[in-house]
């Protein structure tokens, strides 16, 4: 054993005497994570009560379902969009890929929703409906076979478009036409019935069909932001440097459009119109004029895209994309957009959940085990570890 190999035993021994050692150790890091998740959701159901707690909750799980969600669509699309090229796949997309493995993690920290219900969709107080299919969908059971079908199929897809980990380009095969229009079908579907059933039944005076792609368009932007700052640069002879910025730019101004078409379609609507001042405000107002600026930004950052400038943007939208997720949930509870203590609460605990069962659902899941080698991965590493 060389004199490195010996102290780094030797602080590895040291360090497991020790708490910091111990949960900082990483093959504990799942075990500390999911402690720390768990302490603070009990924190904030302890000091905000199950009333603030339900919409804070909703609005973290949301922020972790827009990332395997919104990255389905976007890696299909680019892999389509570059299938001409034989060569592997960038970074970018197998860390895209790598955010599928979170979906069965949202199934699985989904389940208090349906239990929160009551505090959550005004229809659990409403009289029984007139017909029975409505008497059948808007009630706990119907509610809650229906979040099992969307994970399902969302499972299903991740599984279906997730490459399994190691296999070279050629054996692996790439999506095909069928597959991709099939995929993207069903999740628009899936994801706009999802997002409406989740998210716009918060607040009983808004119904729009329109959310379902407005809030998918907003899942997309914050995964693919998430993507960009997670994935290692393009290096290695045989990968080609993928501009990063225009994907963003095009995600980022999609969703302004869909936001103003809203907007402008259902404003003179008095329901409408109450739903969109609930979200005004100084923060509210604060907001828009961030994410505007963003989307302004990135467009005009295509012109000359660079890693650090996409990295620094991408920053930006994930921070404004985690703020919309309460944009649109916790309004409807307080009267008006503001990021109180029961929602940062809410939000490490999600993520430390997240963080603790990621590793053993992926174990259960070999489809989505790890992310595919690609050539360069080393010479990254060490690019950035010089960094």
């Amino acid at each position: 054993m060389s004199v490195d190999e010996r102290g780094a035993a030797a602080r590895k021994a040291l360090g497991a005497k020790t708490a910091s050692g111990y949960f900082l150790d990483p093959a504990r890091r799942p075990l500390a994570a999911f402690l720390a998740g768990g302490a603070c959701l009990a924190l904030a159901l302890w000091l905000h009560g199950p009333a603030r707690f339900a919409p804070s909750y909703l609005a973290a799980w949301t922020c972790l379902l827009a990332l395997p969600a919104g990255a389905l669509p976007v890696a299909i699309m680019i892999e389509r969009a570059d299938a001409w090229r034989p060569q592997p796949e960038t970074a970018l997309l197998e860390t895209l890929r790598g955010l599928l493995a979170l979906m069965p993690v949202a199934a699985l920290l989904a389940l208090p929703i349906p239990f929160l219900a009551p505090r959550l969709y005004p229809w659990t107080q409403a009289p029984a409906p007139d017909t029975a299919f409505a008497a059948l969908w808007f009630s706990g059971a119907g509610f809650a076979v229906r979040l099992l079908l969307y994970f399902v199929l969302w499972i299903g897809l991740a599984l279906l478009f997730a490459r399994r980990g190691g296999e070279p380009w050629g054996k692996a095969g790439r999506i095909d036409d069928g597959r991709a229009v099939l995929g993207l079908g069903v999740h628009t579907v899936v994801g706009t019935l999802a997002a409406c059933d989740l998210v716009m039944a918060v607040d009983g005076r808004f119904h729009a069909a329109a959310f379902g792609l407005l809030a998918m368009a907003a899942w997309s932007s914050l995964a693919l932001a998430a993507a960009i700052l997670i994935a290692p640069p393009d290096i290695g002879p045989a990968r080609r440097r993928h501009d990063r910025m225009t994907p963003l730019a095009v995600l980022l101004l999609v969703s302004a459009g869909l936001h103003a078409v809203q907007f402008l379609m259902l404003g003179s609507d008095p329901a409408a119109a109450s739903w969109y001042g609930a979200r005004g405000g100084p923060a509210g107002r604060g907001l828009v004029l961030a994410s505007g600026a963003l989307v302004a930004l990135a467009a005009a950052l295509t012109l000359r895209p660079g890693e650090n400038r996409t990295r620094f943007v991408a920053a930006f939208v994930v921070a404004a994309q985690l703020a919309e997720m309460a944009w649109f949930v916790t309004p409807s509870f307080v009267g008006s957009f503001r990021i109180r203590f029961s929602d940062v609460l809410a939000l490490a605990g999600v993520a430390g959940l997240a963080a603790g069962l990621a590793p053993p659902l992926r174990r259960l899941l070999p489809g989505l085990a790890a992310p595919p080698a690609w050539p360069g991965r080393e010479a990254a590493a060490r690019f950035i570890e010089r960094r």
